[in-house]
């Protein structure tokens, strides 16, 4: 669905043409991080009132959330000390787990992500993506986008 001039909403993300970013979810519900990064994208450009872009994603996702229910947190880094075979294993169990199509799974490096153990488990930050070990797995084409996908993790437990 179009929702902006360059921006195009689809079940898994959206692409936006005017920032050159292309933001895709896989396994775990990630649409209410997604409608929080697009407020954030727009805010600057709309203002407080009513950000036409994250108001079309959410008609079209078909989610109930105010603006008001959007929660940043500061990421709390707690890395891995050593990589090992097992820890190697479960994220990859976790690409695996998440459905996503081939082309995108071969595309991930973990050998050379940062990996940290939170609540959920384990959590993989790559280059251009983000994958924790409970489905949660997000793709995006811009490194700059990592910090702001990791400012709403949070609300993927929402529901």
């Amino acid at each position: 669905m179009l929702c902006e001039e360059k921006l195009e909403v689809f079940e898994n993300g959206f692409e936006d043409g005017k920032l050159h970013l292309r933001i895709e979810f896989y396994g775990k519900d990630a649409r209410r991080i997604l409608l929080a990064v697009l407020r954030e994208l727009y805010l600057p450009e709309y203002g407080e009132g009513y950000v036409y872009p994250f108001e079309c994603a959410k008609e079209f996702w078909g989610i109930y959330m105010e603006p008001r229910e959007i929660e940043a947190e500061e990421f709390r880094s707690n890395p891995v000390k050593f990589m090992n075979p097992s820890i190697m294993k479960r994220l990859e169990n976790a690409v695996l787990g998440s459905h996503a199509p081939e082309n995108v799974g071969s595309l991930v490096r973990l050998d050379g992500a940062e990996v940290h153990r939170t609540k959920k488990g384990l959590l993989a930050l790559g280059r251009n993506f983000i994958l924790r070990e409970d489905g949660l797995f997000i793709t995006f084409n811009k490194p700059s986008a990592r910090s702001l996908i990791l400012k709403y993790l949070g609300m993927a437990d929402e529901d």
